[in-house]
């Protein structure tokens, strides 16, 4: 019996196929960027493909994609829990990078621009205060290879403001300890200089001189079987092993929220805007494209201005 033949993609496929081979090869886009734009642009493909059999270009349209979006109001994970607002936007921002491709390679479809995202409730940024953050900084144990790894790492995320992304892929003859200065190329490709704290090269320097082995990746695993034919990748550091690690170190501090690699990121941000920091600047070394991404950091600073204008304008009152 001969097997079965794989079923035909369908035009939209195929495009949504060079797509994501586009941003992945030639936008250096993160693999899992790749793979949620992936996600949201078959479901859509998916839905489609249930009212029309071979799911066109064309089939894109103003009334279909408003269809798609009450569709996405109303779909429910395993848990009964619908779509988040924020979740069902992921979905139209990937169809409209999809779409600007589209029109960029003369392609007849809708205009991006006559996509509108959802409306959503003002963003809320999470992050440590002073005290917070030397609770957690100085959670792990320096008596092990593990805990002056967890050490460095906490240090360096605090005082970097690096994505989780952008710290894995570290490699220690990269970064400069006595300049305590490394070059890193994050979200769009863009290059941009990173400075560390006198504190966090110290601590990168011990667990670096505690190491015996001549592994690339600044950070590495040191659980498990290690032989000659272990290649550096195999031994890197993964971001989600970085998530557990510090989930683990807030747990152990009992922080009274759920602390990520992106809420140090958050804390290394206002730590420099409350301090006086132009915004500019932090815009800089967090490697945004654009201000108004740096600027959700000003509701933080903003109410920290009331709080000293409360405290100390007009005290007295005027005669």
């Amino acid at each position: 019996m001969e097997p079965a033949s794989p079923k035909p993609q369908s035009e939209l496929e195929k495009y949504i196929k060079d797509f994501l081979d586009h941003i992945l090869v030639e936008r250096n886009v993160s693999s899992l960027t790749v793979r949620n734009y992936s996600h949201y642009l078959l479901r859509l493909s998916k839905w489609l493909a249930k009212r029309e059999s071979n799911p066109k270009l064309s089939h894109i349209t103003q009334d279909s994609i408003r269809e798609f979006r009450l569709f996405l109001a109303q779909l429910t994970d395993r848990q009964g829990e619908t779509l988040s607002k924020k979740t069902q936007s992921y979905h139209i921002i990937a169809l409209r990078s999809f779409l600007k491709w589209l029109v960029k390679n003369d392609k007849p479809v809708l205009s991006p621009e006559k996509l509108d995202l959802p409306k959503i409730g003002g963003h809320s940024v999470k992050f440590l205060n002073g005290e917070q953050v030397d609770r957690l900084l100085n959670a792990p144990s320096l008596s092990t290879q593990a805990g002056r790894r967890d050490k460095a790492i906490l240090e360096v995320l605090f005082s970097t403001g690096l994505r989780v992304s952008e710290l894995v892929k570290l490699d220690r003859d990269k970064v400069d300890l006595d300049r305590r200065e490394f070059c890193v190329v994050g979200k769009g490709n863009r290059a941009r200089v990173v400075f560390l704290s006198s504190r966090a090269a110290d601590f990168i320097r011990d667990y670096l001189n505690a190491r015996e082995d001549n592994y690339l990746p600044l950070f590495m695993r040191h659980k498990g079987s290690f032989s000659p034919e272990i290649s550096d990748e195999e031994v890197r550091l993964t971001p989600r092993s970085v998530q557990r690690m510090i989930k683990k170190y807030a747990k152990k501090v009992k922080l009274p929220m759920e602390v990520t690699p992106h809420v140090l990121r958050h804390s290394f941000a206002t730590d420099l805007l409350m301090a006086g920091a132009d915004i500019r600047s932090v815009q800089e070394m967090l490697g945004h494209k654009n201000i108004s991404t740096t600027q959700i950091y000003t509701h933080v600073t903003n109410k920290q201005l009331k709080e000293v204008h409360n405290a100390f304008h007009g005290r007295g009152g005027r005669s």
